[in-house]
């Protein structure tokens, strides 16, 4: 195929997904305003995912505790997937699908909020973690893709970006990601 075709390709699907995060924005403020309830109430924003979502989490927690786009001061929040001796350690000792859970049960209080970005909804590692948190009495949120996978129905609250492929499930994502970080700072 040639790249002119495989560009136009991307850009449509793409146009597609975005224009369809449209549909979603009363879960986005539904989203956000909880979020906004969790840090009044002095708790935090925990957020995991694997590979590329483990970068969106990275991505969003740096918003959040820096800043989007207005001087302000720092918001409360932790992206599981930095600490490279916690993940290795607890992967070592505990196996993979431990790495997030351990950290829950470490460091998640009763008000944090706990983010799981997955494009399957099926991630281990994610499933464990928000099993954790809901052990511990925390709310779970999911920012899937494709029909939510089995986190579609153990998170309290989820948000399934309107895409199946996961270049553009990712987009949506962080689409999503930066929605919340003004509606924050707003």
């Amino acid at each position: 195929m040639a790249a002119r075709t495989l560009i136009e390709q991307a850009l449509a699907g793409h146009q597609a997904a975005v224009a369809a995060v449209a549909g979603l924005a009363p879960q986005i403020e539904a989203l956000a305003s909880r979020l906004k309830s969790c840090l009044d109430a002095g708790g935090k924003i925990v957020l995991m995912g694997n590979g590329g979502s483990a970068a969106d989490c990275q991505h969003i927690a740096a918003e959040l505790v820096g800043r989007f786009k207005r001087q302000r001061g720092g918001l409360a929040a932790l992206a599981m997937t930095t600490d490279s001796s916690i993940l290795t350690s607890v992967g070592n000792d505990y196996g993979f699908e431990h790495i997030f859970a351990r950290q829950v049960e470490a460091l998640c209080g009763p008000n944090d909020v706990l983010v799981g970005i997955s494009t399957s909804g099926n991630s281990g590692n994610v499933i464990r973690a928000v099993e954790e948190g809901r052990r511990l009495g925390l709310y779970t949120v999911g920012l899937l893709g494709g029909d939510g996978g089995k986190l579609a129905a153990l998170c309290d609250f989820t948000l399934i970006a309107p895409a199946s492929d996961t270049p553009r499930i990712q987009e949506v994502h962080i689409l999503i990601g930066h929605i919340v970080c003004e509606l924050l700072e707003a």
